[in-house]
């Protein structure tokens, strides 16, 4: 019988795998790994192998008894696993500056996980997700399903409505950066001593309250930011990307993305710029992942990089550990997930997915009562909620007059007519890693035939992980 706890990660040729295993080390002790399956698709082989090469040194190094096994086979890997990780891309990085730069061409935003780029993100994710789902229903039904796979609300909202799977958690790193930020701000270390009350969606969250050693410093914070007349405050206020004035308005520390919402004009210009150039974010961590690659591969190295710091979604896997660690543990800490609503945010639906301060308890996350969120928070999130709805319902019925509702419904998308051209030249450009939509072309939109296959493709058909 096998003692200690098993892992399997969908998508362990990702970048963001020696992050993961640096969390496993230091939380050893809490938290006994026994294995660590890495499982990828066949375009990720060479990945996974560097992966977890450099996995095997690290844990060396560490002296500990963590075996990584490495394997194609996703059931394999996921048998009488305890926690299931799932960090993959579908369509890899091609794929997103897809979503980033088609949508640009109508003057709206090109992003990985925001407007028309997350909602076909999603459209792609969705049903390997649930085929993942499904799977551990017959392997591993008592395992935890730990989602990093963006967008994660909407992941998460599926697999909360259209699977059997109970113990789901998806995560962000949103609230570690902002948490990060708040601790540069106030020059507090380590950042752990933050503490800030979230309430929201996944990418649409909000810092209600923030402390410091248990000690309130919400005031404090909002003076800070909205005393731009002091000089030395002027560079930290930048990096936190927001002026006073909305500060003090808002009355809370917003999501970085709320500003794709509100300073929408001069973000498209900056995209279109660096589109032109071919500077797109996408190709950027193109560059950065070949270099990281490039790094693991080094038979010398035997740590995780600084670098990987550089890749936007640094801090996963570091929220990642920390949350099983506590579900493991029933440490009862409290930290920001996405997970069932429960009444916890009142202007949401009880059985919507929200990305809420929990505390995480060997049962899972119970969500902290947050009540009304501040100015105009409700309002964007109902919207934003409405739309990961349809988003959910087009993926899974492979419609494409639900895909067209859904993406008129997202606030960032500003009319039917470009909703239908968007939703048409998206699929075209994505078809391959849409197997559930089959549609022809027909006047503005198009005329749905139907599903073109099975909506629970298995993952090694339809495109590449992380």
């Amino acid at each position: 019988m096998r003692k200690g706890v098993k892992i399997a990660v969908i998508g362990g040729g990702s970048s963001y795998t020696p992050e993961l295993v640096e969390g496993l080390i230091k939380n050893y002790l809490s938290l006994p790994v026994k294995q660590l399956w890495l499982t990828d698709i066949e375009a990720g082989r060479e990945k996974m192998e560097i992966a977890g090469d450099l996995a095997r040194r690290m844990i060396a190094k560490a002296g500990l008894p963590i075996e990584v096994i490495e394997t194609l086979k996703r059931k394999e890997a996921l048998i009488d696993a305890d926690f299931v990780i799932t960090q993959f891309r579908i369509g890899l990085l091609d794929a997103r500056v897809k979503d980033e730069k088609l949508p640009l061409k109508h003057g709206i935003l090109g992003q990985e996980t925001t407007g028309p780029g997350g909602f076909f993100k999603a459209l792609r994710t969705i049903p390997v997700v649930l085929d993942v789902c499904r799977d551990m229903e017959e392997l591993c039904p008592d395992a935890w399903l730990i989602n990093f796979a963006n967008p994660a609300g909407i992941i998460t909202e599926a697999v909360l409505r259209h699977s059997n799977i109970k113990k789901a958690v998806g995560l962000c790193n949103v609230p570690v950066k902002m948490e990060r930020a708040v601790a540069k701000l106030l020059n507090v270390h380590p950042s752990s001593r933050i503490h800030i009350d979230f309430a929201g969606l996944n990418h649409m969250v909000f810092g209600l309250s923030v402390s410091v050693d248990e000690v309130d410093v919400t005031q404090k914070i909002h003076n800070l930011l909205t005393a731009p007349q002091i000089e030395l405050m002027k560079k930290d206020i930048k990096r936190l990307g927001w002026e006073p004035e909305f500060i003090k308005e808002l009355g809370a520390l917003p999501s970085p993305y709320y500003k794709y919402y509100i300073k929408t004009e001069d973000i498209v210009k900056v995209c279109k710029t660096e589109a032109a150039q071919s500077k797109t974010r996408a190709e950027v961590v193109k560059e950065i992942e070949k270099d990281l690659f490039t790094l693991y591969k080094d038979r010398s190295l035997a740590v995780k990089p600084l670098q990987l710091e550089e890749r936007g979604g640094a801090y996963y896997s570091e929220a990642a550990v920390r949350l099983i660690t506590s579900i493991y543990t029933d440490k009862g800490d409290i930290q920001a997930v996405n997970t069932r609503n429960n009444g916890a945010i009142k202007a949401l639906p009880s059985d919507s997915a929200v990305e809420v301060s929990c505390f995480i308890t060997k049962d899972g996350p119970v969500p902290c009562n947050a009540g009304r969120l501040p100015s105009n928070g409700d309002r964007l999130i109902q919207e934003l909620k409405e739309f990961e709805e349809k988003t959910v319902s087009a993926a899974v019925s492979g419609d494409v007059t639900e895909a067209v509702k859904a993406m008129y419904a997202n606030p960032l998308v500003p009319s039917l007519r470009t909703s239908k051209q968007l939703v048409k030249e998206m699929m075209e450009a994505h078809r391959e890693h849409l197997p559930q939509f089959f549609y022809i072309p027909g006047g503005d939109g198009f005329v749905h035939r139907g599903k073109a296959g099975k909506i629970a493709t298995r993952t090694q058909e339809r495109g590449a992980y992380n």
